[in-house]
């Protein structure tokens, strides 16, 4: 069974009504990355980061996968599917895959803000004072700026095994993500799904599908089956 190895971004989640987190002026939410995506920012304001994350995490519960998130899943029928996401989301579990490396953490976790290995499952709120089983305070289960990226490593061995590499609602503008796609052997076959592509970084060797998630899945899942 052929390798289909998918890098996924904030695309394929914004039309599942998920807002993306970067705004075309540079702030998320109308805060600076700065206040709500750093380490700087934790330690200046605990509290502005975990409503931030707290809001995030609410309007997790309100959204439902959409049709992309549907038929990647059903890939898995056809090929050894591994996802790796930069959203920190879980609609690719809800939509059915089975194999999802969430490269910048998880909304739904929590873990010790003195011990990122410290992880708990985190549905509701956290909020000053909560702690983790080591009596640190909670923090949300994300990959900020500026920290290091520890699945990364596993990213790129299986962007190397893959027979096709598929990327799908991402800009690939924040690394080390943006960095597989040279990971990829010669052999594998690049595809990219992304509106707003204008080619840049990807050289003569991508198939490019100028199209939203959904409808470029729609265009592009059948004929992946006749490759498998």
């Amino acid at each position: 069974m052929k390798k289909l190895t998918i890098l996924t971004g904030a695309g394929i989640s914004a039309e599942s009504g998920i807002k993306t987190f970067r705004d075309g002026d540079g702030l998320w939410e109308n805060h600076s990355i700065t206040d709500v995506a750093c380490p700087e920012g934790w330690q200046k304001d605990r509290a502005l980061v975990l409503e931030f994350y707290n809001q995030r995490r609410r309007q997790l519960h309100e959204v439902e996968p959409n049709e992309a998130h549907r038929l990647l899943a059903e890939l898995e029928q056809y090929f050894d599917v591994q996802i790796i996401t930069q959203n920190i989301d879980d609609l690719h579990e809800r939509a059915g895959s089975t194999n999802i490396l969430h490269l910048h953490g998880e909304l739904f976790k929590s873990c010790s803000c003195n011990d990122k290995t410290l992880i708990s499952e985190q549905k509701s709120d956290i909020n000053i004072g909560d702690k983790a089983e080591d009596g640190a305070q909670l923090r949300p289960f994300i990959v900020w700026f500026g920290e290091d990226v520890p699945l990364m490593r596993e990213a790129t061995k299986m962007a190397r095994e893959s027979d096709i590499f598929l990327v799908i609602g991402t800009s690939l503008q924040v690394y080390p993500a943006a960095g597989l796609i040279h990971d990829i052997k010669d052999a594998c076959l690049l595809i990219v799904i992304n509106p707003n592509e204008t080619g840049f970084g990807y050289g003569q060797r991508a198939v490019v599908m100028k199209e939203t998630a959904t409808q470029g899945m729609k265009l592009l899942f059948d004929k992946l089956i006749n490759l498998a």
